[in-house]
C-alpha cells in the first residue's frame, strides 16, 4: 500500500514538471499567435493612417494651391483694375496741364496786349493833356479871363440856377406832403390827444413829513444828534429840522431813497420809540416796502395799458420810474401815455396796437437805473430789452425814440411821435428858469450866426424862431434853404421837448420923403 503510494507520488512528481513545462510551451505559443497577429494589425492601421495622411496632405495641398492661385488672379484683377484708374487719371492730369499751359499762353497774350493797350493810352492821355492845355490857353486869349476866373464865374452861374431848382423843388415836395399828409395827420394826433389825459406832477427834491407837535423834533435829534445820524446814513437822506411848525424836511436828489425815508420816519412817529436800532429796523422795512410798492406800481401800469408777459424784472423797473421824473413829468406816468398813445396811434394806422403799447410802455425802461448806471437811458434801455429778451422790433422802437438810430419799422416811428406828443402838450414838463433862459439864448445864438441873418427872436417860450433877413444877401430862393440850413442845425446843437418852428422873414422898404 505504502509501495503504491509512493509509486503514486514519485508519478506525480515526473508527470507533474513534464505538464507544466508542456502547458507553458502551449501558452508561449498561443502568445506569440497573438503578438503575432496585433503587429500585423499594428502594420495594417499605420499602414493606412500613413495612406490617410499622404491623401489629406495631398487634398491639403490642392486647395492652398487653389487658394493661392484664386487669391494671385484676384490680385492681379485688382492690380490690373488699378492701373487702368491710374491710367485714367493720368490721362485727366495731363489733360488738365494742358489747359493750364494753354490759358498761360493766353493770359501772357492778353498782358501783353493789355501792356500795348495802357502805353498807347498812356500817349493818347499825353496828347489829349497837350490839346487840353492849348484849348485853355486859345479861350484865356479870346476871353480874355484866366482858367480860375472861368471856373469861378460858372461856378457862381450854376450855383444860382441850382439853389432856384432847389429851392422850386423844395417848394413843391412840401406843398404836396403837406397837402397830401397833413390832414391825416392832424386827425390821427388830435384824436389820440383827446383820448388820452394825463395829470400833470411837480417835479421835486423834497419831502416833506408831518409832525404831530414840535417836541417830536427833539426824539427825532436824539441824545447828541445820534438819531438824526443814524437815520441820515441808513437812508442817504439829509433831515433839515428848522423853524417850519410840525414839519420835518427830507432831502435828497434820489427819489426811491426819499420815499424809503419819508416811509420809515413815519412809522417811527407813529410807533414812538425812536432809537438807533428801532430806526435800522424801520428801514429795513421801509427798503422792502418800498420794493413791494414798486413791483405792485409796476403790474399796475402793465394791467392799465394791457401788455402782458413782461420779465418780472423789468416790471419792477417799470414800478421803480413811479420815483423818477424828467422836467417835471412822472417818468411812470409819462411811459403809460406814450403807450396809450401809441395803440391810438397804431389802431389808427392799422398796425399791432398789442405791439406798439407795449413798445411805448417800456420805450424810457433806461431812466428807472440811468443814475445807477453809465450810459445813456436809451443805451441802457436797449441793454435791458436785449437782457430780458424783447423782440428786435421793441429793441429798435426803443432805441430811436429820440432819433439816435434810423427806426425800421412803423412801431418805431409811433412810438416817436407818442413821446413828442406826451413830452411837448401843455403842462407836460416844465423847465428851471436857467435851462429855459439858456435855451434861448442859444437858439438866438445858432441863427444869428447864419450867413444874411440881420436878427432872431425867440418867441412863444423858445417853440418858435423868428428869423430876420438882410434882403440884399439873401434872396427870396435862399430864404427856403436857410430855413432848411436852420432847422438842421438847431435839430444838431439843441436839446429841446417837442418842435421848435422857423420862420424866416424878408421885407423890402422903400422909404421917400415927401417936400
Amino acid at each position: 500500500m505504502v509501495g503504491i503510494i509512493i509509486a503514486v507520488i514519485v508519478t506525480l512528481v515526473i508527470v507533474a514538471p513534464v505538464a507544466w513545462f508542456l502547458s507553458s510551451a502551449k501558452t508561449t505559443d498561443s502568445f506569440e499567435k497573438t503578438i503575432g497577429s496585433a503587429e500585423e494589425r499594428s502594420r495594417a492601421i499605420i499602414d493606412e493612417a500613413m495612406k490617410t495622411a499622404e491623401t489629406k496632405k495631398r487634398e491639403a495641398l490642392l486647395e492652398a494651391k487653389e487658394e493661392s492661385l484664386k487669391a494671385k488672379n484676384e490680385f492681379e484683377k485688382e492690380s490690373r483694375e488699378r492701373r487702368t484708374e491710374i491710367q485714367r487719371y493720368e490721362k485727366r492730369v495731363l489733360s488738365k496741364e494742358e489747359m493750364v499751359d494753354k490759358k498761360a499762353e493766353q493770359i501772357e497774350r492778353k498782358e501783353n496786349a493789355l501792356s500795348k493797350k495802357e502805353e498807347e493810352l498812356e500817349k493818347q492821355k499825353q496828347e489829349v493833356a497837350n490839346l487840353n492845355e492849348q484849348r485853355v490857353q486859345e479861350l484865356e486869349r479870346i476871353s480874355g479871363l484866366t482858367s480860375e476866373q472861368a471856373k469861378d464865374f460858372l461856378l457862381k452861374s450854376v450855383e444860382e440856377e441850382v439853389k432856384l431848382d432847389t429851392a422850386k423843388m423844395i417848394k413843391e415836395l412840401e406843398a404836396q406832403a403837406k397837402e397830401e399828409a397833413s390832414k391825416k395827420a392832424k386827425e390821427y394826433v388830435v384824436n389820440a390827444i383827446q383820448k388820452c389825459a394825463a395829470d400833470h406832477v411837480a417835479e421835486t427834491t423834497i419831502s416833506v413829513v408831518q409832525l404831530p407837535n414840535d417836541e417830536m423834533k427833539g426824539r427825532i435829534i436824539g441824545r447828541e444828534g445820534r438819531n438824526i445820524r443814524t437815520l441820515e446814513t441808513m437812508t442817504g437822506v439829509d433831515l433839515i429840522i428848522d423853524d417850519t411848525p410840525e414839519a420835518v424836511i427830507l432831502s435828497g436828489f434820489d427819489p426811491v431813497r426819499r420815499e424809503v425815508a419819508r416811509i420809515a420816519l413815519e412809522k417811527l412817529i407813529v410807533d414812538g420809540r425812536i432809537h438807533p436800532a428801532r430806526i435800522e429796523e424801520m428801514v429795513e422795512k421801509a427798503q422792502k416796502e418800498v420794493e413791494t410798492m414798486m413791483r405792485e406800481e409796476g403790474e399796475a401800469a402793465t394791467l392799465e395799458v394791457g401788455v402782458h408777459g413782461i420779465h418780472p424784472e423789468m416790471v419792477r423797473l417799470l414800478g421803480k420810474m413811479k420815483f423818477r421824473t424828467s422836467y417835471g413829468q412822472n417818468a411812470l406816468n409819462h411811459s403809460i401815455e406814450v403807450a396809450h398813445l401809441s395803440g391810438l396811434l397804431a389802431a389808427e394806422i392799422g398796425v399791432d396796437v398789442r405791439t406798439a403799447k407795449r413798445a411805448g410802455l417800456l420805450h424810457d425802461i433806461g431812466k428807472s437805473v440811468d443814475h445807477e448806471m453809465e450810459g445813456s437811458h436809451i443805451q441802457i434801455g436797449v441793454d435791458l430789452c436785449k437782457k430780458y429778451k424783447e423782440s428786435p422790433l421793441i429793441i429798435n422802437a426803443v432805441e430811436a425814440h429820440h432819433g439816435d438810430v434810423e427806426p425800421q419799422s412803423l412801431i418805431a416811428c409811433i412810438v416817436q411821435a407818442a413821446d413828442t406828443i406826451s413830452a411837448a402838450r401843455p403842462g407836460a414838463r416844465r423847465e428851471t428858469l436857467e435851462t429855459y433862459t439858456n435855451r434861448l439864448k442859444q437858439l438866438e445864438d445858432l441863427t444869428n450866426e447864419f450867413k444874411g441873418v440881420d436878427k432872431s427872436f425867440a418867441i412863444q417860450a423858445g417853440r418858435e424862431i423868428r428869423v430876420m433877413v438882410i434882403p440884399e444877401q439873401v434872396s427870396d430862393s435862399d430864404m427856403v434853404i436857410l430855413a432848411r440850413d436852420l432847422s438842421k442845425e438847431i435839430e444838431k446843437q439843441l436839446e429841446y421837448p417837442g418842435q421848435i418852428k422857423v420862420n424866416v422873414i424878408r421885407e423890402s422898404r422903400v422909404i421917400d420923403y415927401a417936400k
